[in-house]
């Protein structure tokens, strides 16, 4: 019985899982940050678990479930999840090196998600094209397509970090540079069509989904990676002739995330209060826990690099939310997870 319901979980297990991993390492870096080392050092441990974790299933998946595999490369609402593996590895090795103080590790995960980058980046983008079932704008795009943006940015927020490790650093940064500015432009082209589909299109609770989140979370991101340019890259020369742009575009990326907050707490209200919509467990729901912690980690080191001390007041009060958010997710999804193993010998006895 128990095989069957690993199966079951393994056929079905959505792209996005990897979000789980973003999710546990910024909550992590954000704890490390605010003063809370023991409990960042635990998600650090527990985000290696959940890492390979993922590695083993996905690969099952690839091997033993090839359709349904195949199937997700062109679905248009579940192939964007894969772009969470990239993100997830890079947030892994941001965290190790934060928290743990381990940049060696932090330069395999770098290098590892540069190899994975043009290989599911592109990959995905190439099947979406020449897929000849093209859904509408309205069935095909939501706020999950931005995971895209956060593939490039998490790129570019540990290729910072890592730069020094290399024999030739500026060739790193260059990467790191030009993958935020192509960020940049994706976010500005994606959310257009996504503001768009929600504004203009009819829409229901059950449509409002959790990775609407991810239109703030993209901008967090785009802003943490800003900050780590200025402060990993300014010695080189380029990157110094860039600063005053840098520091305004990150500045406007953290505008643009903040101005979204009301909007997005305001439309959960209405999905859940006045729609009444069920509150059930979906591994989509990982991608509203981490821009709660990405928020509170760029607005920390926007604080340091712009040098707005009273910024951090912000960060102050936002981790509780940022692990609140992430305990409760844990809960549901744990307790998700035991419902459906129950249900499955019934489901078999039918």
């Amino acid at each position: 019985m128990s095989g069957n319901w690993l199966d079951k979980n393994i056929r079905n297990l959505h792209p996005v899982y990897f979000s789980l991993v973003m999710a546990t390492g910024i909550v992590s870096i954000a704890a490390k940050l605010e003063g809370f080392v023991f409990f960042s050092q635990i998600l650090l441990w527990l985000n290696v678990a959940f890492y390979l974790g993922l590695w083993l299933a996905y690969g099952t998946r690839l091997f033993k479930f090839f359709d349904e595999f195949k199937a997700d490369c062109f679905c248009f609402n579940r192939s964007v999840g894969f772009f969470t593996v990239i993100a997830g590895s890079c947030v892994l090795g941001s965290q190790f090196n934060i928290v743990a103080n381990d940049i060696r590790i932090a330069t395999y995960l770098w290098c590892f998600a540069l190899v994975l980058f043009p290989l599911i980046f592109y990959g995905i983008f190439t099947c979406l094209t020449i897929s000849t079932a093209k859904p509408g704008l309205e069935e095909g795009i939501n706020g999950g397509w931005l995971v895209a943006v956060v593939a490039c940015q998490g790129l570019s927020l540990l290729g910072s970090q890592i730069a020094s490790q290399f024999a030739h650093p500026d060739i790193v940064i260059f990467i790191a540079t030009t993958t935020w500015m192509a960020g940049g432009i994706l976010y500005v082209s994606l959310i257009s069509l996504i503001f768009y589909r929600s504004v203009f299109l009819p829409m229901t609770p059950q449509e409002y989904t959790s990775p609407y989140w991810i239109n703030m979370g993209a901008v967090a991101i785009s802003t943490l990676a800003g900050t780590q340019l200025v402060l990993h890259g300014s010695h080189v020369e380029f990157v110094a002739d860039l600063l005053p742009f840098i520091k305004g575009l990150t500045l406007l990326f953290w505008a643009t995330a903040f101005a979204w907050l009301p909007q997005l707490i305001a439309l959960n209200c209405w999905r859940f209060l006045y729609k009444k919509h069920p509150f059930r467990y979906s591994p989509m729901d990982w991608g509203m826990v981490f821009p709660l912690g990405m928020f509170t980690v760029c607005t920390i080191m926007l604080a340091k690099v712009l040098d707005l001390s009273w910024l951090l007041r912000i960060p102050e009060y936002f981790i509780y939310i940022a692990i609140l958010a992430w305990c409760f997710t844990l809960f549901r999804f744990i307790h998700s997870s035991m419902v459906t193993r129950k249900q499955v010998p019934a489901e078999d006895g039918k």
